[in-house]
């Protein structure tokens, strides 16, 4: 019985541990993408570093990516950019990859 319980526990732990991995991916996902959304956008070096926090932040209004698309996607067509959706969509997958690779060197 012990031995079931000690598998049922490190089941658990190996969810929580993906989890706050899959988290901290994300947040290093949209820090990136609020890095490269900047740059677009031509906007100083202090600018940038508030904006890539307000794409950070942008992450937890809602369940999923959309928030964060419609959040950037919404400052890039302001500006008239040029700058596309399927570039912003891109940009996020190629950034994820980034994230993840970055995580999976510092360990």
């Amino acid at each position: 019985m012990a031995d079931l319980e000690d598998r049922e526990k490190a089941f658990e732990n190996k969810f929580v541990r993906d989890a706050e991995f899959q988290f901290r991916v994300n947040a290093r996902r949209n820090r990136l993408l609020g890095e490269w959304a900047a740059e677009k956008l031509a906007l100083t070096p202090e600018e940038r570093d508030a904006y890539a926090k307000s794409v950070v932040a942008a992450d937890f209004e809602e369940v999923g990516d959309q928030d964060v698309f419609r959040k950037v996607w919404g400052d890039l067509s302001a500006r008239d950019t040029g700058v596309t959706e399927s570039d912003l969509r891109m940009a996020m997958d190629d950034l994820m990859v980034e994230a993840r690779r970055q995580f999976m060197t510092e360990v």
